[in-house]
């Protein structure tokens, strides 16, 4: 497995892997082709059909220039290798490609080349990490952390090196820098559906309310602030997308504010958060268009729920039976997104998901962690459904709330 630095990837929204990952792409084609005269950009499948709405042109022209660039849009066809395809093309002055890269956006700002296709321009364009982890299911890690008196932070620790916790510092820094922008922007949130952000609102009357349902509102508030900056195109870190960027940040902002837990202990358990993501990364996906929102909610809710287990001193086998739990009630979690903005229904999602990852996290520390289903098999399970979710319902607009809400004018 990579570093967990890439499930925190810190950028501009809306979304990582139909504006971060789009970004990232054409500077690394730009680079490959600096004396070209213009520039021609094919998307397919989920980022045509939604891309205008999740402002991927925008991110693409930033990097290549609107003046110099075309792009052609192709949500009719869906590649098999994955759904989110830009095909990139250099064209000289009389209008002949010169150069051309096919790549594609597989969900959490990440890219990925199909072997099949030839290309191999990834390696030299800092996009991942060395692998740094040889175990890959949560059974290996649990079997080892187990023999050598580890907790999963340790874990991460004695794999990354002590310099993870400089980047988690950094990671954290927006993480808190996003919750207070967005409690302090009430704005109308760009796109078409002219919602007013909530979160201050949320926040305010939250002190009207007794502290057993105030610690609630506080939550749905900072939960709903990141992912309004979020969907206003600010900048966030994605945890471990940008359409659920809002579940980590709120939970733990809620836990240090309110709870009173150091930030050293916040980066403690966005090192253990991080390592469950990354699990999901590499056996499922975290990629709305690729598994649903099951692959991006739900594993936010898996992450924030493995941060709060491991905050209130859950055990190895109490912080992943919190894990399961958080993913097993977020299957079959369609993505739909009305008019293809991540607004509706997605800045709702961040909120009820924060607040489900705090009743499965204490849940499962009423427990031993003893359980039936574990961590992996739920993990295999999300992979299987989503691969079975129709792909109307899979962030293409055409199905589900999109379908009932959709015209060709809104958020366009």
């Amino acid at each position: 497995m990579d570093s967990i630095k890439q499930i925190y990837k810190i950028g501009y929204g809306p979304s990582s892997s139909h504006t971060m990952g789009p970004h990232l792409a054409a500077k690394i084609f730009k680079k490959h082709n600096p004396e070209a005269n213009r520039f021609r950009v094919s998307l397919y499948g989920s980022l045509a059909a939604t891309g205008k709405g999740h402002f991927t042109d925008e991110a693409i022209l930033r990097q290549l220039s609107a003046d110099k660039t075309e792009i052609v849009w192709h949500p009719e066809i869906t590649p098999e290798f994955h759904t989110n395809r830009m095909l990139f093309e250099a064209l000289d002055e009389q209008g002949c490609v010169v150069d051309t890269w096919s790549i594609y956006s597989v969900g959490g700002g990440s890219l990925a080349e199909n072997p099949k296709e030839g290309f191999n321009r990834l390696q030299n364009a800092q996009q991942g990490e060395v692998s740094v982890y040889r175990r890959t299911s949560m059974d290996e890690i649990q079997k080892f952390i187990e023999e050598q008196g580890l907790s999963f932070w340790e874990y991460v620790e004695y794999h990354e090196g002590k310099d993870i916790w400089d980047y988690l510092e950094t990671v954290w820094e927006h993480m808190e820098k996003s919750v207070e922008e967005g409690l302090n922007n009430d704005s109308i949130l760009p796109g078409g559906l002219h919602l007013r952000s909530k979160a201050r609102q949320y926040y305010i009357r939250a002190s009207s309310y007794k502290p057993s349902l105030q610690s609630r509102a506080l939550v749905t508030s900072y939960a709903l602030a990141v992912s309004e900056q979020n969907a206003r195109g600010g900048l966030v870190v994605t945890a471990p997308t940008c359409g659920s960027c809002g579940v980590l940040p709120g939970v733990l902002y809620h836990m240090k504010k309110n709870h009173n837990f150091t930030d050293n202990d916040i980066l403690k358990a966005l090192a253990t958060a991080g390592l469950f993501g990354n699990i999901i990364k590499t056996n499922a996906s975290i990629s709305g268009a690729e598994v649903g929102c099951q692959g991006e909610v739900g594993s936010a809710c898996v992450m924030a729920a493995v941060a709060v287990n491991q905050l209130f001193g859950g055990s190895p086998q109490q912080i992943e039976c919190a894990g399961e739990m958080a993913m097993e009630h977020n299957l079959g979690l369609t993505c739909d997104p009305v008019c293809g903005l991540v607004q509706i229904p997605c800045i709702e999602r961040n909120p009820i998901a924060a607040l489900r990852a705090l009743d499965v996290s204490f849940y499962a520390l009423l427990s031993d962690g003893r359980h039936i289903i574990s961590f992996d098999k739920v993990i295999e399970t999300m992979k299987r459904t989503g691969k079975d979710i129709p792909s109307l319902y899979k962030e293409t607009a055409l199905g589900g709330l999109a379908a009932l809400h959709y015209t060709e004018d809104d958020g366009r």
